[in-house]
């Protein structure tokens, strides 16, 4: 699947949900799912700034691809993270460079956010972009 139909797909999953509280509800479900995060990777390097919560997003490059794990001490932002690494992880550099995240947009979220849990959103997707820059260099 393409970034641009799994993106598709949670738009289609959001739509279900006409109640905000529902779509927080789901969220929240989404990172109760979430694999836990190594303790060792919840360190300051992978420590997002920016992010009013403490959220660790954590890359492995291998073959080719970048594969995010991440996890946060909030819940809501945790379910933030669990839709983000479905988007993003196991893509090549190229994909996350070339493509935008829409789907937070799309789904209302933005709006429906905090401006500290938006701002967070911002940085989580920034260093997704920075790490797959850094990992294309190095493929390259």
């Amino acid at each position: 699947m393409t970034i641009e139909n799994i993106q598709q797909e949670i738009v289609e999953e959001f739509s279900i949900y006409e109640d905000w509280m529902d779509k927080y509800g789901y969220l929240i479900e989404l990172g109760n799912d979430l694999k836990e995060l190594d303790p060792k990777l919840k360190n300051d390097q992978h420590l997002i700034k920016g992010c009013q919560s403490r959220v660790w997003l954590a890359p492995e490059f291998k073959d080719g691809k970048i594969y995010f794990q991440g996890e946060s001490d909030a819940v809501i932002v945790k379910g933030l993270v669990a839709l983000l690494l479905r988007v993003v992880s196991g893509r090549t550099p190229e994909e996350l460079i070339n493509n935008e995240l829409h789907f937070v947009d799309d789904i209302g979220l933005k709006q429906h956010l905090s401006p500290t849990r938006s701002n967070g959103l911002v940085a989580m997707i920034k260093q997704i972009k920075l790490y797959a820059v850094a990992y294309n260099k190095i493929s390259s």
